[in-house]
C-alpha cells in the first residue's frame, strides 16, 4: 500500500506541475505570437533563434536570422543558405517543463530542487542552442538525412541529456534516495 501511495503522489505531483506550467506557457504563447497579416513569433523563439546566431558567429559562420513572412518561425541562415526555421518547438520550454516536472514529482530538499532545476534547464537550454547550430551544419552537408538527423538522432540527445539528470536527481538528491537507504 505505502508504495501505491508514493507512485500516486507522484503521479499527482507531476501532472499538476505539468499542467500549471504548460497552461502559463501556452497562455504567454497565445500573448505574444502574432499569426494574421504578419507573424511574429514568441519572445523566446526570437530569443532562441538570436542565441543560435550569436554563437553560430562565435563559432566563426556566417549567420543571420529573419522572421518567415509567411509562417510562425524564424529562418535561420548560415553561410548565405537558409537552411532551418526555428519555431515554437525549438525552444527546449517544452522539455524543460517536462524536466522541471519530475524533479518537482522526485522531490529533494528546496534548495537543492531550485539549483538543479535552474542548472538542468541552463544546461538543456544550451545543448539546444547547440543542437540547432549542429543540424544546421549536418543538414547542409547532409540533405538527403535531414529526416534521420531531425527526428531520431537530435530528439535522441535532447531527451538523452533529460534522462540523464533525471536519473543524477532521483540517484543523488531526491527524497526517494534518503528514504531507501
Amino acid at each position: 500500500m505505502q508504495k501505491n501511495k508514493a507512485i500516486i503522489v507522484f503521479l499527482v505531483k507531476f501532472f499538476t506541475t505539468y499542467f500549471i506550467l504548460f497552461g502559463v506557457y501556452s497562455l504567454y504563447l497565445n500573448q505574444t505570437q502574432q499569426k494574421t497579416e504578419v507573424f511574429v513569433c514568441s519572445p523566446i523563439t526570437g530569443k532562441v533563434a538570436q542565441h543560435v546566431l550569436k554563437v553560430s558567429e562565435m563559432l566563426g559562420y556566417e549567420a543571420e536570422i529573419e522572421q518567415h513572412s509567411e509562417e510562425l518561425s524564424i529562418k535561420f541562415i548560415l553561410n548565405g543558405n537558409y537552411v532551418v526555421r526555428i519555431v515554437e518547438g525549438c525552444s527546449s520550454i517544452s522539455i524543460i517543463i517536462l524536466f522541471l516536472s519530475f524533479i518537482f514529482a522526485f522531490s529533494g530538499s528546496l534548495w537543492n530542487t531550485i539549483w538543479f532545476g535552474v542548472l538542468g534547464s541552463v544546461l538543456i537550454y544550451v545543448v539546444n542552442i547547440l543542437r540547432i547550430i549542429a543540424i544546421s551544419l549536418l543538414y547542409q552537408k547532409f540533405p538527403e538525412y535531414q529526416r534521420i538527423i531531425h527526428d531520431l538522432l537530435f530528439p535522441a540527445i535532447i531527451y538523452g541529456l533529460t534522462f540523464i539528470l533525471w536519473i543524477t536527481w532521483v540517484k543523488v538528491y531526491s527524497n526517494l534516495n534518503k528514504t531507501n537507504k
